[in-house]
């Protein structure tokens, strides 16, 4: 047993760093309101180094802008916690990496922070493929959960299955 993370975490990981090896694909993650979870469990797994390219923590939107290249206007006309930031996001960590594929994470954990247009537990997510910039998968999902943590986990394990092959 795993006494930093969820089993079902872990088991995603892995099947994360497995497939993406088998496939000589590797992966990039821009994180904001996960702050780095889905990366350290990729990292709990033994042979990630040969999937995980790296991780963006951005937290703020200074981070989103200056590390990731999200242009300020994206944030001001749809907030932080938008698909189109996301998509910038995604866009941003291929463009700062050298991953073949990229997920990025924002969203409203909780428990203060959220408004009836975005209540906690909104979370966004996209996913960038180095040899394709046409095609955009953003989505935004209401996950549920009573507390914080719930839904950091909750959004952790939709960024793994998007990092499946």
């Amino acid at each position: 047993m795993n006494p930093f993370f969820p089993e079902d975490l872990v088991a995603l990981a892995q099947r994360v760093i497995d497939e993406n090896k088998a496939l000589g694909r590797t992966v990039a993650l821009a994180e904001s309101c996960t702050g780095g979870l889905v990366c350290a469990a990729l990292t709990e797994i033994p042979g990630s180094s040969a999937v995980l390219d790296r991780g963006f923590v951005t937290y703020s939107n200074e981070a989103k802008m200056e590390m990731l290249g999200v242009h300020s206007d994206i944030i001001d006309s749809f907030g932080a916690v938008s698909p189109a930031t996301a998509w910038a996001m995604a866009q941003g960590a291929i463009k700062k990496s050298r991953a073949d594929v990229a997920v990025a994470i924002s969203g409203i954990a909780g428990p203060d922070g959220g408004s009836e247009m975005k209540p906690v537990g909104t979370v966004v997510f996209a996913c960038a493929r180095r040899d394709d910039d046409e095609s955009i998968h953003a989505e935004q999902k209401l996950l549920q959960g009573g507390t914080r943590a719930e839904i950091r986990h909750q959004a952790a394990i939709v960024a793994l299955e998007l990092l499946l092959p």
